[in-house]
């Protein structure tokens, strides 16, 4: 169920946030909400990202081989 927020903003802010939504055929408060939603869903995507490069490295067979370089062999070039 859905709870209700109690938010104090600036009103010139509020001013320009009403004319986003407008823009972008929404409300103030679908913006906010998209914008909470997003929030709360980002460690676990961020989690779900780096879980899947883990695997992915763990299937690698890439081989690189020994450094046979310096530093200054790279700026030499």
């Amino acid at each position: 169920m859905p709870k209700n927020i109690t938010l104090a903003i600036d009103e010139a802010v509020l001013d320009r946030v009403r004319v986003i939504a407008a823009e972008r055929k929404t409300t103030v408060n679908g913006l906010v909400r998209n914008y909470l939603e997003n929030l709360s869903g980002a460690d676990d995507k961020r989690a779900r990202l780096a879980k899947r490069i883990d695997e992915l490295r763990a299937k690698s067979t890439l081989e690189v081989g020994p450094v046979t370089w310096t530093r200054n062999d790279l700026y030499e070039r």
